[in-house]
């Protein structure tokens, strides 16, 4: 399943730390600070503060309920759709502030797409889930929507499989082939972040491999923000670590750092008791 025009090294070099596999020199693509979110009077997440580096893929790790999709759904404003909803602090990407009232959310989520746990395609044809997306943003001509369909199908595996098929219902695919199908939906509209929740959770193991190998050769064209319960896979495809942690009932970010050292190495105690499995 592999692609041999995306075909990356297995390891790279920031400074003197190995990182997993390659993100260039480490450039913020999203700058968050004191980021809260709150569900009505229920505080879930408390002022946190890191950089989301340009091309590399960041692993959001801790246990269930300590904010971490509360915390991904705030860098393209899903928390918008949540009544009660309240994000505080502040969230830098590619000169915006994103979360001005007067943003263009619907532009914003064009540029920071989002990958759900369980696959999620429409109740249509291959091609008109790719389609539809497109057609909403302003693309009309055919030529341009036939060659927009056939990369992003490429991109992730797909082509070769489905490309006899197009006009078939997307939820006759299997779990990984729709998994896969909601990720090229998301490229579709040519993103520059991809943020995904627990994206192979759902999946066989078989499929999870197959996914997560797609994650991994997108490393380097994207950025990608991951929340895994699967510690393996975040030490396997992650350059950099965030862990999350409930303190006094509130989710907080305990330590964030490059991958390699903040498993074998980590500073706060709470990060190695929950990596080395004495916590969580």
């Amino acid at each position: 399943m592999t692609n041999p025009e995306y075909e990356l090294p297995a390891t790279y070099t920031v400074g003197e730390v190995e990182a997993g596999p390659p993100c260039c020199e480490p450039v913020p693509h999203l700058s968050i600070a004191n980021l809260s979110v709150a569900y009505g009077s229920t505080l879930v997440l408390d002022k946190v503060s890191l950089d989301i580096y340009q091309g590399c893929i960041t692993a959001l790790i801790g246990p269930s309920g300590c904010g971490k999709t509360s915390f991904l759904s705030a860098l393209n404003r899903l928390t918008d759709l949540i009544p009660g909803a309240q994000v505080s602090g502040r969230i830098q990407f590619e000169n915006s502030e994103l979360l001005d009232p007067q943003l263009d959310v619907l532009a914003l989520r064009r540029r920071i797409g989002m990958i759900f746990q369980k696959p999620n395609p429409f109740p249509l044809s291959i091609r008109r889930n790719l389609e539809l997306p497109l057609r909403e943003h302003g693309v009309r001509r055919r030529k341009v929507l036939e060659e927009r369909i056939e990369t992003v199908l490429r991109d992730v595996g797909l082509w070769d499989e489905v490309r006899d098929r197009l006009d078939k219902p997307a939820l006759a695919l299997s779990g990984g082939q729709q998994q896969r199908l909601c990720i090229a939906r998301a490229l579709v509209l040519e993103p520059s972040v991809l943020l995904m929740d627990e994206p192979c959770s759902a999946l066989d193991p078989i499929a999870s491999g197959v996914v997560e190998e797609l994650i991994q050769r997108l490393r380097g064209r994207y950025t990608v923000v991951i929340v895994t319960h699967n510690l393996s896979q975040a030490r396997r495809i992650a350059n950099y670590a965030a862990f999350f942690w409930m303190q006094e009932s509130v989710g907080k970010l305990i330590e964030f750092g490059h991958c390699q050292p903040l498993f074998e190495a980590p500073v706060d105690p709470l990060t190695l008791a929950y990596v080395s499995g004495l916590r969580g």
